[in-house]
């Protein structure tokens, strides 16, 4: 019960926030531009993420006192959500976003967020605490792990684009942050890891999510942008480390996605084109991502949605019972599953 005030506070505040976006952000000017992605529809509200980011601050602050990595959570995610807001209206130069990407990923490095070892599936550890650097903030003490702090920067640059570019189907990102953020609560509260502050920021996490999915939900009211997959990826690849290091568990809620971004990635270089520019779906009529992939199959945006939500789910509820060789072997089933389903459908493409 103790989890109950927060989530319902955070459900609560973002229904009421996105009732009242629909009325005002019309007046503002703050709509997207379907015609620019050969939309045929009316244009809707657009920078969702910009309220889902107030409303975080706004639960946090009330039950939470300010830490030194609370702190660089905000900040990081201010910076990101504003940059991100900045390139949804005028677009801004990929590099960067992806500077700005990382100096978001190394704030959380300063402020002390990281993992000392990652557990070994067949034995034994791998340390990343090895080479240490000592940060005096006021009375606050720091320790920064250099190795630590280059596997937390690649993670948070993973998670963050990994959602980012899930948003090609509204209510994609929304709808499997409440399962990462419930699968985390979960994790959280259990014997094996018991972090009540992190089961409170995660199930926080998750109903904001919550409350903005029925609205994200296809059709949308209300469109996340890139400041609100961004976030969201900001916050959860956050949470994976707060929780105890569980990578490997975040890591199969989100295991189709990394991998269709990592396939993604891997296309545009043999491509000869940067990883980070987009527009395959716009510019080549070529769709690259699972999700664009499935509705070039025949499926409609409801099943696509409901098919990936159900492999999150599915995987997310596996990793809460399985250890860590499991986990891997968990992975490896997953990496399968995509190259199955790559074929699957490449070869009704073909036909």
């Amino acid at each position: 019960m103790q989890y109950f005030l927060p989530a319902i506070s955070a459900f609560s505040l973002t229904v009421l926030s996105v009732l009242i976006a629909l009325k005002v952000f019309p007046k503002l000017k703050l709509m997207d531009k379907p015609e620019k992605y050969g939309l045929k529809r009316k244009a809707i509200p657009y920078p969702g993420g910009i309220l889902l980011y107030l409303i975080f601050v706004i639960i946090c602050s009330i039950f939470f006192e300010p830490t030194i990595k609370l702190i660089g959570l905000l900040v990081a995610g201010a910076i990101l959500v504003i940059v991100s807001f900045l390139d949804d209206r005028i677009s801004l130069p990929p590099w960067l976003r992806l500077l700005v990407q990382i100096l978001v990923a190394v704030i959380l490095v300063v402020v002390g967020v990281g993992i000392a070892t990652i557990t070994n599936p067949f034995g034994g550890y791998i340390a990343l605490d090895q080479i240490k650097f000592v940060l005096q903030f006021g009375d606050t003490t720091v320790t920064i792990m250099a190795l630590s702090g280059i596997f937390t920067i690649i993670w948070v640059l993973l998670l963050t684009n990994t959602m980012n570019w899930l948003d090609g189907i509204p209510g994609m990102v929304s709808g499997i942050t409440v399962i990462g953020g419930l699968t985390l609560f979960f994790l959280s509260i259990s014997d094996i890891v018991n972090q009540p502050e992190v089961a409170t920021l995660s199930i926080i996490v998750a109903m904001i999510a919550l409350g903005f999915w029925f609205f994200d939900f296809y059709p949308p009211k209300i469109i996340i942008g890139d400041s609100g997959s961004m976030f969201f990826g900001l916050l959860l690849a956050t949470l994976a480390i707060f929780s105890g290091g569980k990578i490997a568990t975040a890591f199969l809620i989100l295991g189709f996605p990394i991998l269709d971004a990592l396939y993604v990635i891997i296309y545009r270089i043999y491509n000869r084109r940067a990883p980070w520019r987009g527009g395959e779906w716009d510019k080549y009529r070529k769709a690259v991502h699972l999700h664009h992939r499935m509705l070039q199959f025949g499926l409609s945006e409801r099943q696509v949605l409901a098919l990936i939500y159900l492999l999150c789910a599915a995987f997310g509820v596996t990793a809460l019972f399985l250890g860590t060789k499991g986990k891997f072997w968990a992975i490896v089933i997953i990496a399968f599953l995509s190259v199955v389903i790559s074929f699957i459908l490449r070869a009704k493409k073909k036909k």
